[in-house]
């Protein structure tokens, strides 16, 4: 398998934590300026440029959590990631959605607000963005109170989008002292071996995060 992709995407982190659970073996096509033929190689399999991209046995698979059901399907390993109950694999597909709609969608607007010239930013859409990422903290903080991981006791595909979503949230909008379920989880997805191994492979392009990497984590 090839995984076309970037160690300090949030969605590419996704899937690396998938990968990394598992032990499963893939070929790391990094997409990066010194790399051109590798960029070349990505918008021919998925013109919108967007990453992740897993190529697998000749099949082009987009979109993260689409990227992690393909892995369960077929390459499955000791650590399920998709429950086999479908009542259960419902809430870990529900708490997937929200943790990219909810927290990884505003944070990123936040943060590619930033990276526009001044006079083209969008400060409604900013507040907008922090509003639904207070929201998502209450919402979140009720929702993991008594649970380890998103989806109650078992790390799943949801953990995987909690992770990087939690962590880049905490940077661009800190969560809170009035969130201690959520800050508690948080600090549980940093020490799984699978996040930390990913978070340590992105600390060399922390210099880069447009609003200034905070120096923790």
């Amino acid at each position: 398998m090839k995984l076309y992709a970037h160690p300090f995407s949030s969605y590419c982190q996704k899937v690396l934590i998938a990968l990394y659970e598992n032990g499963t073996p893939f070929e790391y096509r990094l997409l990066a300026p010194e790399h051109p033929e590798t960029a070349a190689e990505h918008e021919a399999l998925w013109p919108f440029r967007k990453m992740p991209v897993l190529v697998d046995d000749g099949r082009t698979v987009v979109e993260s959590s689409v990227i992690i059901e393909h892995l369960a399907l077929h390459h499955p390993g000791p650590v399920r990631l998709i429950p086999e109950d479908p009542r259960a694999a419902l809430d870990v597909r529900m708490m997937d959605r929200f943790f990219d709609n909810y927290v990884m969608t505003p944070m990123q607007k936040i943060v590619l607000d930033r990276l526009r010239a001044p006079e083209e930013r969008d400060p409604r859409g900013v507040a907008d963005a922090r509003a639904m990422l207070d929201t998502a903290y209450g919402w979140l903080e009720k929702a993991m109170a008594g649970r380890e991981w998103a989806a109650r006791d078992a790390f799943s595909l949801a953990d995987c989008a909690a992770a990087p979503s939690l962590f880049y949230a905490d940077w661009v909008h800190p969560i809170g002292a009035g969130f201690p379920n959520v800050r508690a989880y948080r600090q549980r997805l940093l020490a799984r071996p699978s996040f930390a191994r990913a978070v340590d492979e992105a600390r060399p392009y922390r210099p880069f995060f447009p609003l200034g990497a905070p120096d923790r984590d």
